[in-house]
């Protein structure tokens, strides 16, 4: 018998993983004298290829599947892929673009027809690189996140859980896309640096007896202030607790309140409370049962809660104009 001077693992590797596979090793039988041993993969995205991530990943639970296995303990080990929402829908709407369209063109039911082409295409391809790793896993119970038996697990979960009132409907902080017009994942979500502005802005006592002042990166959040905070310690102001000021811009005013989320050495010492739109903001207004007023709608346009004079701006084009109206009246 010949034996090859090289190692040539396209060959070697192809061969065993096949002999396996015909073989059924990697499905156990079911013995119900043995407790089983089994790990679900952390499935993948259908966004691409494996990472090293990836890679390093699932060599460590094929290390565990297989000794496992070697012990005679019934092993499974059940693969998958994630269909990864609105991060597949972005490549899906890149090749779009390069057809010279959006979803809009195409609409909803082509949409979702080429999402599930791109994955078809893309699982398949993630799939093949877990079997040249020589992953062990029982490639006959392989599941997508949107198999209909797993949806239908979710919905059914969903509203036991609705039932047993433990499932309520309410009103929080979240990422929000208002391209996709979708709400974003915290892992989903990419910061970048970047060189910003404070705006010092004036804000006015009810009373008369003269002005505080806030600093914000985001004067146009100031339309669905509800309250200005101060520490509850800050021997400055405590007289101040429970003034009104009147909110620039607005025929509103609103009070002047203690938290201990301010701090009292940074800035001047108040804090602008914008509980629809900073997620501090929304804590300290559940403390104080304040009213939590949205100034935009979902695709970051400025709705009527905004004021006459602010309707129908984008947010960038709103902050402008709130500045110069705010320059022009000396606040």
């Amino acid at each position: 018998m010949e034996i090859n001077k090289n190692y040539e693992p396209q060959k070697i590797e192809k061969k065993w993983y096949k002999f396996w596979l015909e073989n059924g090793y990697f499905t156990p039988e079911i013995d119900k004298t043995k407790k089983p041993y089994t790990i679900l993969i952390p499935p993948p995205n259908v966004t691409g290829i494996l990472h090293m991530g990836h890679v390093l990943n699932n060599t460590l639970q094929d290390v565990m599947i297989r000794y496992k296995r070697m012990t005679g303990i019934p092993t499974l080990w059940i693969p998958g892929v994630d269909h990864a929402g609105i991060a597949t829908q972005n490549v899906v709407e890149k090749e779009l673009a390069k057809e010279g369209k959006t979803r809009h063109d195409i609409g909803r039911e082509e949409l979702v027809g080429r999402v599930w082409k791109w994955k078809e295409q893309k699982g398949g391809r993630i799939i093949e690189q877990l079997k040249q790793l020589g992953c062990s896993c029982d490639w006959t119970k392989q599941r997508f996140t949107m198999d209909k038996g797993l949806s239908d697990s979710v919905k059914e979960v969903f509203i036991s859980l609705y039932e047993k009132d433990l499932i309520y409907k309410g009103k929080r902080i979240i990422n929000w896309c208002p391209r996709c017009v979708t709400a974003l994942a915290n892992d989903e979500v990419e910061y970048e640096d970047e060189k910003g502005h404070m705006w010092h802005i004036r804000y006015p006592f009810s009373d008369g007896s003269g002005s505080l002042s806030v600093a914000t990166t985001r004067p146009e959040t100031m339309l669905g202030d509800t309250a200005v905070a101060i520490h509850p310690e800050d021997e400055r102001y405590k007289h101040l607790i429970g003034k009104m000021v009147k909110l620039p811009l607005t025929d509103r005013e609103i009070p002047v309140i203690a938290d201990e989320y301010v701090d009292k050495e940074f800035g001047s010492g108040f804090v602008k409370i914008t509980p629809a739109h900073d997620p501090n903001d929304y804590e300290v207004g559940m403390r104080h049962n304040l009213e939590q007023i949205i100034i935009m709608d979902e695709h970051g346009v400025m709705n009527e809660a905004a004021g006459n004079d602010f309707t129908g701006l984008n947010r960038f084009e709103c902050r402008d104009k709130i500045v110069k109206m705010l320059k022009d009246q000396d606040l």
